[in-house]
């Protein structure tokens, strides 16, 4: 019988992840309008922790800034970069494809439509709550669709699924931005993703789904590298190809739903991300994932010191930065994995 011995993940490696995101975190709180002393936030972030008490020589008025207004954004953009970038690798490695992306269920459209109907009318409160629902309710449609062609489906019918629902739903929200033209600006301003916080809501908000897809998708990983040989050679090692790519399909989803309905839509991250991670740490999906959690978190944390410095005291849109980034990124890949399948 063959036995599959994928790469272990390096401690270096790890280590690494964890120190871009200490860098992200304390880059992100320090810097802004009002500049502050590195040293001095990472004591005062360090003050957090029950027991310790770190002079940080912070007034009042500097401790307010860090923990009541830059330390929630940080937090949302390490939690929803850390939901896409894992998105992102575990949708590559149950599709085989490297152009997979958190949004190749229909997601992106489902909450899109589900946002652009809480602004039109004038249920902005419920906006998170209506992109979430936009969101899963596509991923079941997809699904749906995905599956009706018996047991002999491929991976392939179902992105053609999400392909064909995401273009449904976007003519719907086209109608309703034609029938609300007050309130394109504002729907715009959500398509475009940001990482706007009041207080610590929206990160109570993505938490609990953030947990739920980190310990579903990471348990699962090993998985993704049998998979990654064909659905024949996994079921011959003892796995069911089928319930496993369901189940991690699933988790990628709801986290993917998740960080779209706080943030809106933030495109790339999730093609980015673990694309670098499997050029440096190695293509088993042991290293990938937890590396693509770490590492993207760290990415979309400091792409928004980015989009709120780059013309300081106005802010850039998140998804442009990422944009910036991710389309050259995408054409790249785009020509390696044609000159490969050549």
């Amino acid at each position: 019988m063959t036995t599959l011995r994928p790469a272990r993940l390096r401690p270096g490696w790890l280590a690494a992840g964890f120190g871009a995101v200490l860098v992200a975190l304390v880059a992100g709180v320090a810097l802004g309008p009002v500049t502050l002393p590195p040293g001095s936030v990472a004591a005062e972030l360090l003050n957090l922790i029950p027991g310790v008490d770190l002079p940080s020589g912070l007034n009042e008025r500097e401790i307010a800034i860090i923990t009541e207004l830059r330390l929630p954004r940080v937090v949302l953009g390490l939690l929803v970069g850390a939901m896409l970038s894992l998105a992102g690798g575990c949708y590559q490695g149950v599709f085989r494809n490297p152009l997979a992306d958190p949004y190749l269920l229909g997601v992106a459209a489902g909450a899109g439509l589900g946002a652009t109907m809480a602004i039109a009318f004038r249920a902005g409160p419920f906006l998170p709550l209506a992109a979430f629902a936009g969101a899963g309710i596509a991923v079941v449609v997809t699904y749906l669709l995905g599956v009706a062609g018996g047991r002999d489906r491929s991976s392939a019918t179902l992105i053609l699924a999400g392909v064909a629902v995401s273009s449904f739903l976007a003519a719907i929200q086209t109608y309703l931005l034609q029938r609300n033209v007050d309130t394109i600006r504002e729907v715009y301003s959500w398509l475009l993703g940001r990482l706007a916080t009041n207080g610590w809501h929206e990160v109570t908000l993505l938490l609990p789904y953030a947990v739920v897809t980190t310990i579903v998708v990471l348990a699962l990983r090993r998985e993704l590298d049998v998979l990654s040989v064909g659905d024949t050679e996994a079921a011959s090692l003892g796995l069911h190809p089928q319930r496993s790519r369901m189940i991690l399909l699933a988790a990628a989803s709801l986290g993917t739903a998740a960080a779209v309905a706080v943030s809106g839509l933030i495109g790339f991250v999730g093609i980015i991300v673990p694309h670098v991670v499997r050029l440096l740490a190695g293509g088993s999906y042991r290293s990938i994932l937890p590396l693509s959690l770490l590492f993207g978190a760290a990415f979309l944390a400091l792409a928004d010191l980015a989009a709120r410095t780059l013309i300081a005291p106005g802010e850039l849109p998140i998804g442009v930065v990422t944009a910036f980034f991710g389309a050259p990124f995408f054409i790249l890949v785009l020509r390696t994995t044609r000159r490969v399948s050549v």
